[in-house]
This record gives C-alpha cells, sequence and structure tokens, in this order.
C-alpha cells in the first residue's frame, strides 16, 4: 500500500471535495423534499436562514453562537448584510441576540429546528437508502475525526473566532437517524477546514475578498497545499486504511 498517499495532509485534501459533495447533496434534498416548505410555515428564508446554518448549535437546549463564532461562519458574506438579515430574524421571533451580540434560538426557532431535524432524516432515508454499512462506517469514523479535533483545539488553546469551535461539537439527540448524523458530522467537519483556510490565507497576506477573486495558478496551489497542512490533524486519528476507506465510502454515496 503506498502510504504516502494516505498521509494525513493528504487525505485531508483528497477528503474536502468529497465531502462538500456529499454535504451540500444532503442539504439540497433536505430544501428540496420539504425544508422549503418548512420555512414558509415559518416566514420564509428571511426568518429562517441563519437558523439553518446554525442549527447543530442553536437546536441544542440553550445552544448559542457568539459574536465571534458568527463572524468565522460567515467571514465570505457581507457583514453588513449579515446584520440586516438577522435584525430580521429577530423581529420575527425565531432568533435571540444579546447585547453581546451572542446568538440563540427562540421557542419558535427550536421548534422550526425539531422539525428541520426531521426533515433531514426523511430525505437522507431516502437520499442514501441501500448504503446504510457504509453510512454507519462514515459516521463513527467522523466521530472520531470530530472528537479528536476537538482535543486538538483545546491543547492549542481557542482564542475565538473559530467557526469550528462555534458549531463543535453538533448537537445529536438520542435517537438521531444516521443519515442525520452523517449530514451534520460532515458539515461540522467541513467549519474546521474553513478555519484552516483562512488561517492560510490570512498568513498569506490576503483578506477573504482578496482570496475569493485569486485566480487558479501558483499562489491559490500554495494557499490550499497550506490549508491541507492545517485541516491535517484529526486525521491522525484514523489509521491510514481508514482513511482511504472513509474517501472511498464518500465517493460512493450518490448526491
Amino acid at each position: 500500500m503506498n502510504t504516502v498517499e494516505l498521509a494525513p495532509h493528504r487525505i485531508a485534501g483528497l477528503l474536502a471535495p468529497a465531502a462538500d459533495r456529499v454535504f451540500r447533496a444532503g442539504m439540497l434534498a433536505g430544501r428540496d423534499g420539504g425544508g422549503a416548505v418548512l420555512a414558509q410555515k415559518y416566514g420564509g428564508i428571511a426568518a429562517t436562514g441563519f437558523l439553518v446554518d446554525l442549527r447543530t448549535r442553536l437546536a441544542a437546549p440553550g445552544g448559542k453562537v457568539d459574536g465571534p463564532g458568527f463572524a468565522a461562519v460567515t467571514r465570505y458574506q457581507d457583514p453588513v448584510a449579515c446584520r440586516r438579515a438577522l435584525d430580521k430574524q429577530v423581529a420575527y421571533g425565531m432568533l435571540h441576540r444579546g447585547t453581546d451580540g451572542t446568538l440563540s434560538a427562540s421557542e419558535r426557532g427550536a421548534a422550526f429546528l425539531a422539525e428541520l431535524y426531521q426533515v433531514h432524516a426523511d430525505v437522507t432515508e431516502e437520499l442514501w437508502a441501500g448504503h446504510d454499512e457504509r453510512v454507519s462506517r462514515m459516521v463513527a469514523a467522523l466521530g472520531r475525526l470530530l472528537s479528536y479535533a476537538l482535543v486538538l483545539v483545546d491543547e492549542e488553546g481557542d482564542a475565538g473566532g473559530s467557526a469550528f469551535t462555534a458549531m463543535a461539537p453538533p448537537y445529536e439527540p438520542d435517537g438521531t437517524p444516521s443519515g442525520v448524523l452523517l449530514l451534520n458530522r460532515l458539515g461540522t467537519l467541513r467549519y474546521h477546514r474553513a478555519d484552516a483556510h483562512a488561517a492560510a490565507w490570512a498568513a498569506a497576506g490576503h483578506t477573504a475578498a482578496s482570496v475569493a477573486a485569486l485566480p487558479p495558478g501558483p499562489e491559490r496551489t500554495a494557499i490550499e497545499l497550506e490549508t491541507n497542512r492545517r485541516a491535517a490533524g484529526p486525521y491522525a486519528a484514523l489509521g491510514a486504511e481508514e482513511r482511504l476507506t472513509l474517501l472511498a465510502d464518500l465517493a460512493a454515496l450518490p448526491g
């Protein structure tokens, strides 16, 4: 076996597009499979948008996302537009916003999130039907990755402004179906890579706006390689064969 290809930094790069594809397929299925109708029931996207984005934290009893964490989650969006959207969702009674900018779900927002979890349960069961063993295997592997990532963050110290620490661990009430576990664990792991990417482009002297406009070429390639290096830590929790199995399982899922 060519273990060079299975090194943590290499797998971090290979898994990223596969994880993106599967996660986006699940979220799209959720939107088309009842999520859009559910949002309308609660006032539409203007009322529910950030609840969907922050669902795995705000669905938890007492779950909160602080101001720096929210800024990290939305680092590629216009902060003025984000504030206006938040104002609307607070006005709709879906979110509470503390004087320090900390966000939490209102009672109505929590009810929306409980229904959204059910929508995601239904659509992922259909989307990934016939892949039960594969899904269960990925859920277990991702659980180990996220647990180790949290240990690493704790050891390094969190100075704030991390999307991953704002969103991890995902809320997983007893009885959460495997499809929802997979969807939400993938989403949370993507935030770990997003932080690594932000650290890489910041070290290269970029801003969120300038890196988004950066064309393909040596500079972008260097940032991606540095992202892989920074995102590699959690993959030490898996053996080389387990890393390859995770990649193969993601590639085999429809969506």
